[in-house]
């Protein structure tokens, strides 16, 4: 299948090979993951672009931390980072505290939360890092904020919708995400997914708030949430699956598949590639692997390139 690449995508491309710090080559990469399309001909390619960002994403820690401490920079941990982003008081701190139980400062004045801090979010047999950030405010967010954002994986925009001021917070968090070039100004294109939640959506205002906001911006998608259990179950869901990983479960030869504890991958990722997650010797030592899940017969022999599915089981056989 032909890739019919776009000259958006040929642009950033240009880009990548010109970039000389690792702050260009991320943005260039994550332009070519916007602007590729979307289709089983560009599968491997995604696959190609996913891997060169989390190297150079990798590369760029390694240089942090050479440096001094930087009170905004959050190492990633578990199936993947998302950030949490919205004005003073629209309860960013309260659902990362419900969600991770982690104790986050709450409190009703604004600007409790100084710096990020980050909470583990159960879902399935996984976690997903949830950040809880300083809030944005006119001429008050910190300068340090906009390089959280640009290393998490997923983004959420929090608005209060049962304030009044509801379409105030979702302009100017949207216009302070465009002006750093993380949202493109016609809003459909970004450097990472990204949820808008209209967070307190079963107080008595908030349904009509609700609906002029979606007057407004009719081709956003906009999630109603309250603190009640379903909503937080489906914004779970949510969550994970703007992540868009697999999990991968191993098997050692001759023993039980061990299902408790699932590697996490991209969506397209290889045999080779979870190898190289398990050990960096595996990609010169493998020798067999094998496929229980989405080939044909359990315990298939597949090549390197296989192209994994969620929930499938490995077995790898090394020199």
């Amino acid at each position: 299948m032909p890739a019919n690449l776009t000259p958006q995508y040929y642009e950033a491309e240009e880009a990548y090979k010109k970039a000389k710090t690792t702050e260009e080559k991320i943005e260039a990469l994550q332009q070519m993951l916007s602007n590729i399309p979307k289709h089983k001909g560009t599968e491997k390619m995604q696959a190609d672009i996913k891997k060169r960002l989390a190297a150079v994403r990798r590369e760029g820690k390694k240089k942090k931390s050479k440096s001094t401490y930087n009170p905004f920079h959050i190492e990633k941990q578990g199936a993947g980072q998302v950030v949490l982003l919205g004005y003073p008081n629209t309860g960013k701190s309260t659902l990362v505290g419900t969600l991770t139980r982690a104790k986050v400062k709450i409190a009703d004045y604004p600007f409790t939360t100084t710096v990020p801090l980050a909470g583990m979010m159960p879902f399935m047999d996984v976690k997903v890092q949830l950040v809880d950030t300083p809030p944005i405010a006119p001429e008050m967010t910190p300068s340090g904020l906009t390089g959280t954002i640009k290393e998490a994986d997923a983004i959420l925009i929090l608005i209060d919708i049962s304030s009044g001021e509801c379409l105030d917070q979702l302009e100017e968090t949207l216009s302070f995400l465009k002006e750093k070039n993380i949202l493109s100004p016609d809003l459909k294109e970004s450097f990472s997914p990204y949820l808008i939640l209209a967070n307190k959506g079963d107080m008595e205002s908030s349904q009509e708030n609700l609906e002029i906001i979606k007057e407004m911006y009719p081709g956003l998608e906009i999630h109603s949430i309250s603190n009640k259990e379903n909503d937080l179950e489906h914004l779970k869901k949510l969550i994970y699956d703007m992540l868009d990983v697999i999990r991968i479960y191993s098997k050692a030869p001759g023993k039980e598949a061990d299902l408790e504890k699932p590697f996490t991958l991209k969506r397209g990722s290889s045999v080779l590639e979870f190898a190289e997650g398990i050990h960096k010797d595996f990609r010169e030592n493998l020798k067999n692997a094998y496929v229980w899940g989405s080939s044909k017969f359990d315990g298939q022999a597949v090549p390197r390139d296989y192209i994994l599915e969620d929930g499938d089981i490995v077995e790898l056989a090394v020199d």
